[in-house]
């Protein structure tokens, strides 16, 4: 099941794939755009998608390519 863009699940599940630190958020979208919703003002539900996004998420994003090895 895909995860809706912005939920805290989500926001978690991209800072653990993207490498960034731990720190709970989630993006509410309207038609005025986006607003970010910090840990402090967050639910304890919504810290708790947060973790299952971070603490579940296998993936790693690969930055670059190393170089062909070439062995003589």
């Amino acid at each position: 099941m895909a995860l809706k863009h912005g939920s805290p699940e989500d926001r978690g599940s991209a800072d653990r794939y993207y490498g960034r630190p731990y720190n709970p958020h989630w993006e509410w979208y309207s038609d005025h755009g986006c607003q970010r919703i910090d840990s402090e003002h967050m639910t304890v539900e919504e810290i708790a998608e947060y973790n299952k996004g971070y603490h579940g998420e296998t993936g790693e994003k690969v930055w670059f390519e190393p170089e062909p090895r070439e062995d003589y």
